[in-house]
């Protein structure tokens, strides 16, 4: 079954419980993807999906900082009470002993290859990007590579 189609059956479900703050959160996601196939002319495949929620989900937790910042704690908590919801769409987090092997391999692929300098780190990323996706905070991911490269 496809990532939309859960979605759609999620709004659903969200309807007939009267759960509004699901709801809300669910048919913003679909509006963003929906205004992606718009964007693009096309059907969105899964990948692409999964990458429209996890760029929702960094939007939320940049409000959150926001918002802690400012002393908005209920606004915040609706934040993370949103990115629960979001989080139900994606693949099981990776862990981070999984983590550190892909990064680690992904390097030995890069040095294999020939990269050097700063081009070592953009061929990392975009092989841990692939074989992440979904599945690991990218933000910490690359702080993480930048450590192991240095």
């Amino acid at each position: 079954m496809s990532l939309q189609i859960n979605i759609s059956e999620a709004v659903k479900t969200a309807m007939r419980a009267k759960d509004s703050a699901r709801l809300t959160t669910l048919r913003f996601l679909q509006a963003a993807i929906k205004q992606r196939e718009i964007d693009d002319r096309k059907a969105l495949s899964d990948t692409e999906v999964m990458a429209i929620i996890e760029k929702q989900i960094k939007q939320r937790r940049e409000s959150i900082a926001a918002y802690e910042k400012a002393g908005r704690a209920e606004t915040a908590a609706q934040e993370t009470a949103e990115i629960v919801v979001l989080q139900e769409f994606l693949p099981q987090a990776a862990s981070e002993q999984e983590v550190l092997a892909v990064i680690e391999a992904a390097i030995e692929e890069a040095r294999a290859s020939g990269a050097q300098g700063p081009a070592v780190m953009g061929k990392v990323m975009a092989t841990v990007k692939q074989a992440l996706a979904g599945r690991a905070e990218m933000a910490a991911v690359s702080q993480q590579v930048k450590a192991k490269l240095s």
